[in-house]
């Protein structure tokens, strides 16, 4: 009969942390590291890649467009949880780790050299597409082994101390990315970044590659799993008996619904849609913006590390729900700050002087067509683009049927026009009278074309910037130990990766889209935010009263 595993089994894990344990924390979190720079570079420079490689359509579509490639990496996520984490579960977690970083630097050295839509048309963005989706692959299966392997080894007692070091290697992946980014872009120029130099950061991910591929050649397998091997105690089949055994089943959707989706949306709402919404929305140069974060990032992640320390001494449950509660509760203040303090003469305008459009509901479209074979060409989407290209908060009123679209500023009223009819050439001719009509009646109500540096408030957007990381921290800080702590040894690996991946992968990370595309369908600019906020709820809702707290577990059974 095997040998039942105790804490036991383990005497080095029981009070310290050994020379190898130690060892495992850092090359665990260095690699991971280097793959969420990996992972993130796409993120943070989403606007740029729109211009090389979705060209074909206006430029809301193709913004939109370039958020669903950054999406498309998430959206297979959970896939590479059951991949890898059953590989994981069967083979270790060693081997699986050097899978993932393997598949994950060669698909992003890949982006570096892809050709633009201008040279090879529509199979660019395709093949964009397909190396995020491998990055995808490789994160799904990263992340678990991550925590999983880190924990497996932690002291006792000081499991949410220890994997926090591995929750700080997200944010610490898109703070290098957000560096290189900044550093190439002040080395190069930014026409020559913009035109060439966006490669470099992907190009140089190989040299990051080679360093993460050594460190993980060099680790020892982790002696909880190596002990199930040795004893015949592996799992045959790690996802049927994790997913198609209720009892496993239900703790995996209670991880989904009442930790991980509420997860998610903070941590993107924190750090990519702050950085999306300072930038399109309210006008901040794009080298501005991203030393803002950087300085935030700087402030707020060594709050990872306290709050996973925190937790083994009151807790993961409460502290990642509290955080969750407060995101849902001040976000829509916060986000309002962001705009007051980054660009008040916008939100002077748009109290003076607000913007309705008045149209027939069913003359509009959702604007998106990535293979640019439709020309929208209503009254209703012509004014809907060039509002939603301006970053210009309106209110809808609904107009009679068939009638042409009106913009109303002010006192002011401008009459869109209807394209459908017209040939290329004038409809071209009409878009432009129409753009700078609106765009000389927006500047005369005081709308301005871009933040003004001299009005920005740098210090209190870094407080904001930098209270919205540490609600990240909370939520982030201590769900690794949670995760690990909540599943058996036998199939941790593929049990932790699912709910997390969904929670992160979906719910996250769809966020910056949904957001974006809500914003251009409603016309206010805080719209977006309701998602994250109604998840934000629904996960305190469901892990206050049905998720066990588990920072007493053993986990070494």
């Amino acid at each position: 009969m095997p040998q039942t595993i105790t804490s036991a089994t383990f005497p080095k894990a029981k009070n310290k942390l050994d020379t190898q344990g130690r060892k495992v924390i850092f090359a665990s979190a260095l690699g991971t590291m280097f793959e969420w720079y990996d992972f993130y570079l796409y993120g943070s420079m989403a606007a740029i890649l729109a211009q090389h490689f979705f060209t074909a359509v206006n430029p809301t579509a193709g913004f939109i467009f370039a958020l669903l490639a950054f999406a498309a990496g998430f959206a297979v996520r959970p896939f590479g949880a059951l991949l890898f984490g059953r590989i994981g579960d069967r083979v270790g977690r060693k081997y699986t780790f050097l899978i993932t970083i393997l598949l994950m630097g060669l698909s992003t050295f890949l982006v570096g050299v892809l050709p633009s839509y201008e040279a090879i048309g529509i199979a660019a963005p395709i093949m964009l597409i397909v190396l995020r989706l491998l990055q995808g692959l490789a994160m799904g299966g990263e992340y678990g082994g991550a925590a999983t392997y880190v924990a497996e080894y932690a002291p006792q007692h000081r499991r949410g101390f220890y994997t926090s070091w591995i929750q700080t290697t997200a944010s610490v992946g898109l703070l290098l990315s957000l560096l290189v980014i900044m550093g190439i872009r002040s080395l190069v120029g930014e026409e020559a970044f913009v035109v060439w130099g966006w490669r470099i950061p992907f190009l140089i991910s190989v040299l990051l590659l080679a360093i993460s591929v050594w460190i993980r050649m060099n680790l020892k397998e982790s002696p909880a799993f190596q002990h199930i091997k040795e004893e015949g105690t592996l799992s045959t089949s790690p996802i049927t008996e994790s997913f198609g055994r209720w009892a496993n089943l239900r703790i995996a959707l209670l991880a989904l619904f009442g930790l991980t989706a509420g997860q998610g949306v903070v941590w993107y709402t924190g750090q990519f849609y702050a950085l999306f919404f300072i930038t399109q929305m309210l006008g901040l140069h794009a080298t501005l913006a991203q030393t803002l974060m950087v300085i935030s990032l700087l402030l707020a992640t060594p709050l990872f590390i306290f709050f996973g320390w925190l937790s083994d001494q009151i807790g993961r449950k409460p502290i990642i729900l509290t955080g969750c509660l407060l995101a849902a509760l001040t976000y829509y203040p916060v986000f309002q700050g962001l705009a007051y303090f980054a660009n008040p003469a916008l939100v002077q305008a748009q109290r003076n002087a607000p913007v309705t459009v008045i149209t027939d509901p069913a003359s509009c479209s959702f604007q998106f067509n990535p293979v640019g074979s439709h020309t929208f060409t209503s009254s209703c989407d012509i004014v809907k683009s060039y509002m939603a290209s301006h970053a210009v908060s309106y209110n809808n009123v609904k107009g009679s049927p068939g009638q042409v679209a009106q913009v109303r500023i002010g006192d002011h009223v401008i009459d869109g026009f209807e394209g459908g009819h017209l040939s290329r050439a004038d409809f071209a001719r009409h878009s432009q009278e129409l753009r700078n009509e609106l765009t000389q009646t927006m500047r005369q109500y005081g709308y301005p074309d871009g933040a003004d540096p001299e009005q920005i408030n740098k210090v209190m957007l870094v407080v904001l910037l930098t209270y919205l990381v540490g609600l990240v921290t909370a939520v982030y800080g201590p769900i690794a130990a949670m995760l690990v702590e909540m599943f058996p040894i036998r199939i941790r690996y593929t049990s932790m990766s699912l709910p997390y991946h969904i929670g992160n992968g979906w719910f996250g990370g769809f966020l910056p889209t949904l957001s974006f595309a809500m914003i251009a369908v409603t016309g206010n600019i805080y719209d977006g935010l309701w998602y994250p906020i109604l998840i934000c709820l629904v996960t305190v809702a469901i892990g206050a009263p049905f998720v066990r707290e588990t920072r007493h577990n053993d986990i070494n059974r």
